[in-house]
């Protein structure tokens, strides 16, 4: 047998690391905003659409990549493992001195008993790429790559199109994935396309690379693509290993996945029960393998509302990791909290907050990730949001002031990070009516920001924006109506005049220009253009819609406009009309 060359290190879910995609919260996002790009890659704050007894809690910065997947090839022992939070893990290896790298292609040109050489000259090369990239060589890493592109981009030209270039085109393309190069991959999926399509099922390594094109199609939406690559590795391992071979789980949890994606969610689930048949039969009930496709299907389960079968679901996780490693282990901590997402989707609040808080002891106690981990705080958050949502504010601003200690004592209290943690205390006490400590947390993140970040940047926008409703609340109109102005200009110039931020903004600017007394038909021009935002961007019959055009039948009645009133009393009434139905009696 031989080895998988892909298998690489650092390229494999860390233990007990499976969990970690089921924790979140269900929201309703309806749009995001970038804070500091210079902080990290991506920090995503959502506008929530939430009902009235929630608090809108913001994410803590997570890095947004590819989900670096590492799949069996024929022979391989080991099962998959899909990385930590879907995207590259470069993990921590000694950074080799570029200038003595060579490109892939001076071995390229091996016979079949060389094999196990190329091998692992693929996974040197790799390495070398993770490495780089780890340490905050970008360029470097860059430069490695286009060396690599540039000679197998020649040797194709000379007609050399064999499995030798499909593999390391294959990794180049990983690489870029790492760097974050989305359009520059696309262009190596197109060869590699081309190269595979006249490539025998018998070619070692061939199985490998479907799946990890599988991966990356799927990254970038094009999930035709990731299908026809899914499915034509599962013929080829099925044909090698039978239909009941775990073999088998990699492109079953690529074709599940690319089913949810496409709306498919009963083919999906059908897909990952399977998954779950093969593993029980070959390895038993209780193999940790078990993890990924359990995961998998409660994610889904919760998404398409059977969060009682999601419960199911992770609590057979739960029992797997407390039976291989304990109570105690941080694993365990991490699955107790996954089926506190599903206790919260079922509706058992009380239940789902028990859970949290004994997952995360137990991640504590067994000091299994890091204080300031980006996971951990997350976690934290959603604990703090269902506290709030029980009616518990004083217990979840606990858990937000316990995140902003906690970054500030290792980042520092001036430091980008710390604005999320602000936004979210001030929200709660805000929620608590106490706007007077709401106004000096924000003032005190608005500063960070402005340190950070230009004054036209549209993360400012975030912070600004609260202010503006606090000080609405504070009585300080005219302040609040130059803040709300501000934000509706800085969002206009970001997202355009008729994206979903220009309409949150629009909606506060309304409500302090009705109070200041402005004129009302300037009030009504500002309803009509958030009602034509609304309509695009949410629907024609969605809650907040329906909000805005009482208020726009209400200016229109006030101004004596009956002729222009009638149509949107009509479509109020029929609107009204649906949402009674909806609410049960």
């Amino acid at each position: 047998m031989r080895s998988n060359p892909l298998a690489l290190s650092g390229m494999t879910y860390p233990s007990g690391g499976s969990t970690r995609r089921t924790i979140p919260i269900m929201r309703k996002a309806q749009e995001c905003l970038y804070l500091h790009p210079q902080h990290c890659r991506k920090v995503m704050v959502h506008f929530a659409a939430l009902r009235k007894h929630q608090i809108k809690l913001y994410l803590v910065p997570l890095r947004i990549g590819h989900a670096l997947q590492c799949f069996p090839s024929k022979g391989s022992l080991k099962m998959n493992r899909t990385c930590k939070e879907d995207h590259p893990s470069f993990g921590v290896l000694a950074t080799n001195d570029f200038k003595r790298s060579k490109t892939l292609l001076d071995i390229s040109s091996i016979s079949k008993d060389d094999l196990n050489d190329f091998e692992t000259q693929l996974q040197e090369f790799f390495n070398e790429v993770k490495s780089m990239l780890a340490m905050g060589n970008k360029d470097d890493a860059i430069d490695l790559l286009q060396a690599n592109y540039l000679a197998v981009k020649e040797q194709i030209h000379a007609g050399y199109k064999g499995m030798d270039q499909a593999a390391i085109l294959d990794l180049i393309a990983l690489g870029y994935m790492g760097v974050g190069d989305f359009a520059f991959v696309e262009g190596l999926l197109e060869m590699l396309w081309e190269i595979v399509g006249s490539i025998e099922n018998d070619e070692p390594l061939l199985d490998s690379v479907l799946m990890h094109m599988g991966s990356m199609y799927t990254t970038l939406g094009k999930f035709e693509n990731a299908m026809l690559a899914y499915r034509r590795g599962f013929e080829i391992l099925e044909s090698l290993f039978g239909k009941h071979s775990p073999f088998l789980i990699t492109p079953l949890m690529g074709m599940a996945k690319v089913f949810s994606f496409i709306g498919r969610a009963t083919k999906a689930i059908e897909i990952y029960h399977r998954a779950v048949m093969i593993l029980e039969m070959s390895r038993g009930a209780e193999c940790e393998d078990l993890v990924i496709p359990l995961c998998g299907l409660g994610n889904l389960l919760i998404k398409e509302g059977k969060a009682a079968d999601a419960e199911i679901s992770f609590k057979r996780i739960l029992s797997v990791y407390t039976k291989l490693y304990g109570a105690n282990d941080g694993r365990v901590g991490m699955a107790m909290c996954s089926l506190a997402h599903a206790m919260c989707a079922k509706g058992n609040l009380n239940e789902a907050i028990g859970a949290y808080r004994k997952g995360l002891q137990v991640i504590k106690d067994s000091e299994y990730m890091a204080l300031d981990d980006d996971v951990l705080e997350k976690m934290r958050i959603d604990l703090a949001e269902l506290l709030h949502i029980a009616g518990r504010e004083h217990e979840g601003r606990q858990l937000l002031e316990e995140c902003l200690l906690i970054s500030e004592r290792y980042k520092g209290k001036e430091h980008p990070g710390s604005v999320t943690h602000l936004l979210n205390l001030a929200s709660s006490y805000s929620r608590s009516k106490n706007f007077v400590e709401a106004e000096r947390l924000l003032r005190t993140s608005l500063q960070i920001m402005s340190r950070t970040v230009g004054p036209d940047d549209q993360s400012i926008t975030v912070p600004m924006l609260h202010l503006a409703v606090v000080l609405y609340h504070l009585r300080r109109d005219e302040e609040a109506e130059g803040l709300a102005l501000e934000v509706v200009r800085i969002r206009e110039k970001a997202f355009g005049k008729q994206s979903l931020p220009v309409g949150e903004a629009l909606d506060c600017l309304v409500s302090i220009q009705a109070r200041l007394g402005k004129d009302d038909g300037e009030v009504l021009a500002l309803l009509k253009r958030l009602l034509s935002i609304q309509d695009k961007k949410l629907g024609h019959e969605s809650e907040e819609t329906m909000i805005t055009l009482k208020k726009v039948v209400f200016y229109l009645d006030k101004m004596g406009r009956k002729h222009e009133k009638l149509p949107f009393q009509r479509r109020l009434l029929m609107l009204r009309g649906q949402y009674k139905q909806r609410v049960p009696s």
